[in-house]
């Protein structure tokens, strides 16, 4: 019996996973197919590289100010991140240039959507890096990165937990994780007002770090408009729940885990701690359904 753990999109509310991961393991359920999507690629990868410890300790570490690090203007507006300094953390964190999915031990996807098409795609061969790198590149946040002679995005667009991805890798039994179950329409905060700056790049770079502030903002006594970070991932938040219950009507996991994660907004990767912390709630909370897994272990 091949156990699929298929691990679902959530921003800084991936953090989840890492806890979900270990708990797993010390009950002795250790997956043997691992599929993630947008911020689930990046914790399923890390992983499947042994990177796993390395990478809950640099999250806990994290400060308002180091998250806001990742946040900058480029002259394309393309994107609103630093990617040299995202790729310097997936080269650390998650994987190096030259590993290649093959040489894991356990099967893995990650999914995205190609920017064309609109098609799934499933990135199971070559490199961890573009894999991962295409998976996590949320619209308006993230350029879109070119594999395959494709533009890939987000695969949160089109499979934000990637159950099925499982099931066609040959998993007999999928335990899924999905962290977008009760955060709809919660997370809007107090937007901030730029100071007003002269120069055309001046002005857009204080937009971002005027801005960037806000995303850690908890005065929810408010009536200015949802601020653009805010607006962007409330957006995908929506489409992706839709898509995610649409999805699981036709496909349900064996077992569904949905950590309480509301009162963590998309872009608070600071707040790893208490992610991780839930993610191992989750687990204890889902004992009844993970124990006949157990069972189904212990027979084989």
């Amino acid at each position: 019996m091949k156990i699929g753990l298929a691990l679902g999109s959530g921003s800084s509310r991936g953090w989840a996973h890492i806890g979900i991961i270990k708990a797993l393991a010390d009950l002795g359920i250790v997956p043997d197919i691992v599929c993630g999507t947008s911020i689930g690629a990046v914790v399923g990868a890390s992983y499947l590289s042994n990177n796993l410890e390395n990478l809950e300790a640099w999250a806990c570490s994290l400060t308002k100010f180091e998250v806001a690090k990742f946040f900058e203007i480029n002259m394309s507006l393309n994107g609103f991140i630093d990617t040299h300094r995202l790729h310097h953390f997936l080269n650390k964190y998650v994987a190096s240039d030259n590993a290649s999915i093959e040489e894991f031990s356990k099967q893995y996807a990650a999914v995205a959507t190609d920017l064309e098409t609109g098609k799934e795609i499933w990135l199971t061969k070559g490199s961890v890096l573009e894999a991962v790198w295409s998976s996590v590149s949320l619209p308006g946040l993230f350029p879109a990165i070119k594999t395959n002679d494709r533009w890939l995005v987000d695969g949160g667009l089109v499979n934000p937990v990637p159950v099925s991805t499982c099931r066609a890798l040959g998993a007999d039994i999928v335990i899924a994780v999905d962290l977008n179950g009760d955060i709809v329409g919660k997370h809007f905060k107090k937007s901030l007002p730029p100071k007003k700056r002269s120069g055309m790049i001046s002005k857009i770079n204080n937009l971002v770090r005027e801005y960037t502030p806000s995303i850690f903002d908890t005065d929810e006594n408010n009536e200015s408009p949802p601020n653009l970070f805010d607006a962007i991932a409330s957006s995908i938040n929506i489409t992706q729940d839709r898509i995610t219950k649409s999805r699981m009507g036709e496909d349900p996991p064996d077992i569904l885990l949905s950590p309480k994660l509301a009162r963590i907004k998309p872009l608070e990767f600071y707040r790893a701690r208490e992610a991780i912390d839930e993610g191992v709630k989750c687990v204890k909370n889902n004992m009844r359904d993970l124990n006949a897994i157990l069972e189904v272990i212990d027979r084989e």
